[in-house]
C-alpha cells in the first residue's frame, strides 16, 4: 500500500502573522523587511496584496516601494513567529507522531495510518487547513501524494488556501511538465547543469540516463532521477528525530563596510561565538572551517580549511581569520563563517596535548551556562566592546520551534 504523504506550506508565512497579529493590515500591500538605516532592508516575507504588484522575496525596500507605492513595510517579530510556528506544530501532531520540519512554516507529515480516523488524505488536509484557519488566521497550501518530493511539489503548485493531490495516476500528467529547478534537490548549480544535457523538465529527469546524470551530478544524479520517476522513498520522521548535521554556519552584514584587519577580526570572532555556541548545543565538532566574503561591490570569494577537531569560539576564529587576511583585499560588506565536517563530541579522539583546548571548551561551556540562565548579553568579550558596525540581528537558527 502506499504512503499518504503531506506537505504543509503556511502561506507568507511572516506576513500572515503580522496580519493576524493586527487585522488592519489585512486589506493592505504588506512586507515584512529589516532596517533601512542598519542596511537590512530586504523584504523577508509579502502577503498577496503586495505579490500582486511584483513584490519579491529578497527585494531591497526601495525596489518594493517602487512596484507599490502604497506598500506598508513592518519589521519583523521574530518571538511571535515562533509562538505561531510551535502552535501550528502541535495541531500537526494531533494527527500523526510521523511530522518533520522543513524549515520554521513548512512540514511533511506521513499520515499513513490515520486515514481510518480522520479519512483520506485530502480530507486530512483540508481538515488541517481549516483548523489552521479558524485557530490562527493563517492560510496553508497542502500537497497530497505517496512520497516527500511530490507532496512538496503539491503544496507548490497552488497557492494560498488550497489543496493539491498527486497520485500515482496523475504525477506524469501533474509533475513531468514542470521544470526540473521546481523539484527538491535540484538548486541553482544542478539545474545549470542539467540544462547543458538538454534536461530541461523533471519529466526530461526521469527519461533521462543513469549513467549520463551519474558521470554528471555523482550519486545525486540518481537520487534526482529516481525522485523525478516518483520513485522517491525517503521516510518522514518523527517529530523528536533530528536530520543529520552537516555544518554549522552564521553570516552577518556590517552596519558598515570593514576596512580594517581588527574589525574583520571582531566581527569573525562574533560569528565564530555564534557558530561554536550552536555546536556546544549539537554536542559536535568539527574539522573544517570555512569563510564567506562579500565585499562592497556585492562580488564575493570563499576559502576553507582543515583543523584539528574543535567547538571553540577562539580556535574557530583563528582559522577563519588566518583566511580572511588573504581574502579581504577591499572594503568587505558581509562576513559568513562555517564549520563542517562535523562528528559526534563522544567520537573525537582526543590527546594529551589538547589540555588547553580542553580549558578552553570548558571555560565556554560555563559562559553557555551564564547565557542560558541569563541571557545572551550577560556576558560578552571585550573585544567586541564599542564595535557598533556589528548588527545584532536575531538568527532564524536562534528562534525556530523546529530545531535540528
Amino acid at each position: 500500500m502506499d504512503r499518504i504523504i503531506l506537505h504543509c506550506d503556511l502561506n507568507n508565512f511572516y506576513a500572515s502573522v503580522e496580519c493576524a497579529l493586527d487585522p488592519e493590515l489585512k486589506g493592505v500591500p504588506l512586507a515584512v523587511a529589516g532596517s533601512k538605516e542598519k542596511r537590512h532592508g530586504v523584504v523577508l516575507a509579502k502577503n498577496e496584496l503586495a505579490k500582486s504588484y511584483g513584490v519579491k522575496t529578497g527585494d531591497v525596500i526601495w525596489q518594493a516601494e517602487q512596484k507599490c507605492p502604497e506598500l506598508v513595510v513592518v519589521t519583523p517579530h521574530f518571538d511571535h513567529y515562533m509562538k505561531y510556528s510551535e502552535a501550528v506544530f502541535e495541531l500537526y501532531t494531533h494527527y500523526t507522531d510521523m511530522v518533520e520540519p522543513f524549515g520554521s512554516d513548512e512540514c511533511w507529515l506521513d499520515i499513513t495510518g490515520c486515514t481510518r480516523l480522520f479519512g483520506g488524505g485530502k480530507d486530512i488536509a483540508d481538515l488541517i487547513r481549516e483548523r489552521v484557519k479558524r485557530e490562527f488566521g493563517l492560510t496553508l497550501s497542502v500537497g497530497v501524494s505517496f512520497n516527500k518530493v511530490f507532496a512538496k511539489l503539491g503544496s507548490d503548485m497552488k497557492k494560498p488556501d488550497a489543496t493539491t493531490v498527486i497520485s500515482r495516476d496523475n504525477f506524469r500528467e501533474l509533475v513531468w511538465p514542470l521544470p526540473a529547478s521546481d523539484m527538491l534537490m535540484v538548486g541553482k548549480k544542478t539545474s545549470e547543469k542539467l540544462k547543458k544535457l538538454n534536461i530541461f523538465t523533471i519529466g526530461d529527469l526521469a527519461a533521462a540516463s543513469e549513467e549520463l546524470l551519474v558521470s554528471h551530478l555523482g550519486i545525486n544524479g540518481r537520487h534526482i532521477m529516481l525522485s523525478a520517476r516518483g520513485e522517491d522513498n525517503e521516510p518522514v520522521r518523527k517529530a523528536h528525530i533530528s536530520r543529520l548535521i552537516k555544518s554549522v554556519g552564521h553570516g552577518m552584514t556590517a552596519v558598515k563596510d570593514i576596512t580594517s584587519a581588527e574589525d574583520g577580526k571582531a566581527l569573525i570572532f562574533y560569528l565564530s561565538d555564534l557558530v561554536a555556541t550552536r555546536m556546544r548545543k549539537y554536542k559536535v565538532k568539527g574539522s573544517g572551517v570555512a569563510i564567506h566574503v562579500r565585499f562592497s561591490d556585492l562580488s564575493g570569494v570563499s576559502k576553507q580549511t582543515s583543523v584539528p577537531p574543535l567547538n571553540t569560539s577562539d580556535k574557530i576564529t583563528e582559522a577563519a581569520f588566518a583566511m580572511y587576511k588573504t581574502l579581504a583585499v577591499k572594503p568587505v560588506r558581509t562576513i559568513t563563517v562555517s564549520v563542517f565536517g562535523l562528528s559526534s563530541e563522544e567520537f573525537v579522539q582526543t590527546s594529551m596535548f589538547d589540555a588547553q583546548e580542553n580549558k578552553n571548551e570548558i571555560l565556554e561551556k560555563t559562559i553557555d551556562k551564564i547565557r542560558s540562565k541569563y541571557g545572551k548579553n550577560s556576558i560578552n568579550r571585550a573585544m567586541l566592546i564599542g564595535r557598533d558596525f556589528i548588527y545584532d540581528k536575531t538568527d532564524d537558527e536562534d528562534f525556530l520551534p523546529f530545531k535540528r
